[in-house]
């Protein structure tokens, strides 16, 4: 894709299209210390859509995301998103972006000094809202990931399930039009990776936020994939028993700083490819 294409693509799509492009990668490349990480990286994340970010530590995934954020600038190409040149957006431009776009840490990234209702509502804080609004959010917000009884309590008074769950109910109280998910079962056991899964899950099939989410477990990829929210059992499904969901969930996999695969689970799965066979196996 050309820069001129990608930006006329953009612009040509109507409002109303709900596979128009929300983030546009063209031709990306960035280094460190005269070391590539990323090169000629180019995809699209559409509106709706979850694209999962797979490749070995070291690869570029949390680059990627710092990317979107404008808080690194590649060496070549450019990157989209919701239609403006974060590589040419100044920083108070890029604040006014980053407020349609919520992000999930691998660690929380919590104040430990703020209550949960203060952490969970802090964009809120910012922009002024009334205490009452604000704890009325935060405790929806936190209903949603099932922590509805946490307002009040401290950052260290919670699991690190729990912490992680929070920064959720932190990344989507203000609705954004992209989330961004940084490794979010890192470091956590099994029992509780699936739990933060299905609460990703559960977010993509209410809201239907675009989203990009790197994760080094492809158990988390697979199962985003093939599984839906049953809202009447509040829980996971495998799509097997409701084949009529769109969970609309790709993959990206990276090598060498370049994207190798970008397509679906059933295509990953089928791949003849050597090197994503051995990934997967």
């Amino acid at each position: 894709m050309s820069t001129i294409s990608a930006a006329t693509d953009l612009g040509a799509r109507s409002p109303g299209d709900d596979r128009r492009p929300v983030i546009v990668f063209d031709d990306v490349a960035i280094g460190f210390e005269d070391k590539p990480v990323l090169d000629g990286v180019s995809f699209e994340l559409t509106r709706g859509e979850t694209k999962i970010l797979f490749g070995v530590a070291g690869v570029g995934k949390s680059t990627l995301l710092k990317l979107v954020l404008g808080l690194e600038k590649p060496d070549r190409g450019h990157i989209w998103v919701l239609g403006q040149d974060v590589t040419a957006l100044r920083e108070q431009d890029l604040f006014e972006l980053r407020r349609k776009i919520g992000m999930v840490f691998q660690e929380s990234a919590l104040f430990d000094s703020l209550t949960v209702q203060e952490n969970v509502g802090y964009r809120l804080y910012e922009e002024g809202l009334e205490e009452g609004e604000i704890r009325r959010r935060a405790q929806e917000a936190l209903r949603f990931v099932e922590l509805g009884h946490t307002l009040d309590m401290f950052p260290a008074e919670l699991s690190g399930g729990m912490r992680r769950r929070v920064a959720i109910a932190r990344a989507i109280i203000t609705q954004p039009e992209v989330l961004l998910y940084d490794s979010p079962t890192g470091g956590l056991d099994p029992i509780t990776s699936t739990r933060i899964i299905e609460l990703v899950v559960k977010q993509r099939d209410f809201y239907k936020t675009s989203a990009l989410l790197v994760t080094h477990r492809l158990q988390d990829g697979f199962t985003m994939a093939t599984h839906s929210f049953d809202p009447q059992k509040n829980e996971m499904r495998p799509l097997a028993e409701n084949p009529r969901a769109d969970v609309n969930t790709t993959f990206v996999l990276l090598r060498e700083g370049k994207v190798i695969f970008n397509g679906t689970a059933e295509e990953m799965g089928a791949s003849q490819d050597e090197y994503i066979k051995e990934y997967i196996a």
